[in-house]
């Protein structure tokens, strides 16, 4: 089976978490945290800034290392990187994705989230 690198940010600000919906592809309309493949010659850190530049159009800076989520999906394995991040200039501005929200702890099982990105809520609940 193929595996897809990937890289992933858990954007915080204050007591809130960006949860974006995809907008294309097998996986539209899932919940996901924004990201993307880790190119070659990039460091994790590097691929990420670049994803969320070209998604959301905003510069972060990628901080504490959070898991590396492992998922089967039917026709690949996922191995996500993910980071706590945060906007250091720019407002997200939605160039792939059909919907975003800034969801606090307690809303952040009311979005259909992605199985892989699904795996991590637990976890951040603990640490928001």
């Amino acid at each position: 089976m193929k595996t897809v690198n990937v890289v992933a940010a858990v954007i915080k600000e204050k007591d809130k978490i960006f949860a974006t919906q995809r907008g294309y592809g097998d996986f539209k309309d899932g919940w996901e945290f924004p990201g993307g493949k880790v190119e070659e010659g990039e460091t994790p850190e590097e691929a990420l800034k670049r994803e969320i530049e070209e998604e959301l159009n905003t510069e972060i800076e990628v901080g504490e290392y959070i898991t590396t989520i492992e998922y089967d999906y039917p026709a690949f394995h996922l191995s996500m990187r993910c980071y706590w991040c945060k906007i250091i200039e720019g407002k997200p501005v939605l160039l792939e994705h059909e919907a975003a929200r800034w969801l606090t702890k307690e809303e952040l099982d009311t979005v259909e989230w992605l199985p892989a990105d699904l795996t991590i809520i637990e976890k951040l609940k603990e640490k928001l």
